[in-house]
């Protein structure tokens, strides 16, 4: 006999996105949704935050499991987008001063 154990319940990727998406409707609060879904509340703000952060980095929110995983390469996407937008405006500026000649 195990005491204390607790096993995590998982929701499938529809479920969360029907979930969030009544959240974002604005129609009733966040805990009364998740109290009428049968979920803890701080469990739909970590859902709704999950979204936002994917669509920030511009890919689909709640793939599979990775979680931490999925949101470490949410994050390093958004790095390696950001960088070569950088790097674009640098070489512009560099072809420009290059034009410029030195008087």
């Amino acid at each position: 006999m195990v005491i204390g154990r607790v096993t995590r319940r998982s929701y499938p990727s529809v479920f969360k996105d029907e979930a969030v998406a009544l959240a974002e409707r604005g129609d009733k609060s966040v805990a009364r949704i998740a109290a009428d879904l049968g979920i803890a509340d701080n469990l739909l703000h970590r859902w709704l935050r999950q979204k936002r952060n994917s669509a920030e980095a511009g890919i689909k929110a709640f793939l599979g499991h990775g979680r931490a995983r999925d949101e470490e390469l949410a994050r390093l996407r958004k790095e390696v987008r950001d960088l070569r937008e950088t790097n674009e405006i640098l070489k512009k500026a560099a072809r420009i001063f290059a034009k410029a000649e030195p008087r």
